[in-house]
């Protein structure tokens, strides 16, 4: 069993970290780099449906809005993935197949990762068996806060195992783990132990992404890849809804890890609604005036 020998050397400044995002959410950015920085968002997303309503017929439809957000542009880019549970996989690998939008499905008992071990390896086996190139799981939220920390590295290392050479996105539930210390700590736990991305939230409690959080995440993504030389991905997921969001995000991201992080392979947004923002920020960005939201799709 791996045993994670790391512990957080340095206690987090929350209010050096709070004042840090207010800066990033500061900053404005116009005409040209505005619309860049909205097709690089809309590239990033995630486009994702996890309710006990899902139909295969809900999931073929996101998947043809991944291919092609808005009908009346073309030009615009393709998200990057589309997200669902484990037993929606094989209708949206119909309709992404060799496409290039990746397809991910969370896994492990999710949301709560509440289910014997060898059942959640199972099911993280069964979604890349049906076509899933990446898994979101969850971790172990009561045994790390409980301190221990062998227990998340090993699941970690033995999901990244059963995923092949499918990407692996931990996801911490940063809100039940109540200090930004524990997330600093629970990044740096999960990245040593193999994750391709290290993720926020599931988005099924009420405390989902915020900048704080993220912040603190993307300077321990600095850290590892300052130490290992391994670039680690992140995925805010929960709560972004609004193209200004994103571009906050993204100013912050550009400013914590460089531009080399600027790209899809290395950063998400989880978000449902945020897509549709963004594709009425362009049209105003083009037109000069607001499109209505029923426009586009909601699914």
């Amino acid at each position: 069993m791996p045993r994670s020998e790391i512990q957080l050397k340095v206690p987090i400044d929350a209010v050096g970290v709070a004042e840090r995002t207010k800066r990033f959410q500061s900053r404005s950015i116009k005409k040209e780099s505005k619309m860049g920085a909205l097709k690089l968002a809309l590239s990033m997303v995630d486009l994702t449906t996890l309710e006990g309503s899902d139909t295969p017929g809900k999931v073929r439809q996101l998947c043809r809005k991944a291919l092609l957000p808005d009908p009346s542009d073309p030009t615009l880019p393709r998200v990057a993935a589309i997200c669902v549970y484990p037993t929606m996989v094989p209708a949206a690998y119909e309709v992404l197949k060799g496409t290039g939008v990746h397809l991910a499905s969370v896994a492990t008992a999710f949301p709560s990762g509440h289910a014997p071990m060898e059942l959640r390896l199972e099911e993280v086996r069964y979604c890349v068996e049906q076509g899933a190139d990446e898994i979101d799981m969850v971790i172990s939220r009561g045994a790390f806060l409980a301190g221990d920390n062998d227990r998340l590295s090993s699941e970690v290392a033995a999901f990244k195992e059963a995923c092949g050479e499918a990407h692996l996105k931990v996801i911490l539930e940063t809100g039940e783990l109540g200090t930004l210390d524990r997330i600093r700590l629970a990044s740096d736990i999960a990245m040593e132990a193999g994750a391709d991305f290290i993720k926020t939230s599931t988005g099924k409690i009420g405390q989902a992404a915020n900048m704080e959080v993220t912040l603190v995440m993307l300077e321990a993504i600095r850290d590892f890849y300052w130490r290992t030389g391994k670039k680690i991905g992140m995925k805010p997921a929960g709560g972004i809804r609004t193209a200004k969001q994103a571009v906050h995000y993204l100013v912050m991201l550009r400013e914590t890890l460089g531009p080399e992080w600027l790209t899809p392979d290395l950063f998400r947004f989880g978000a449902s609604s945020l897509a549709n923002d963004i594709l009425m920020q362009v049209r105003k960005q083009k037109q000069g005036m607001y499109s209505n939201s029923e426009d586009f799709t909601k699914d």
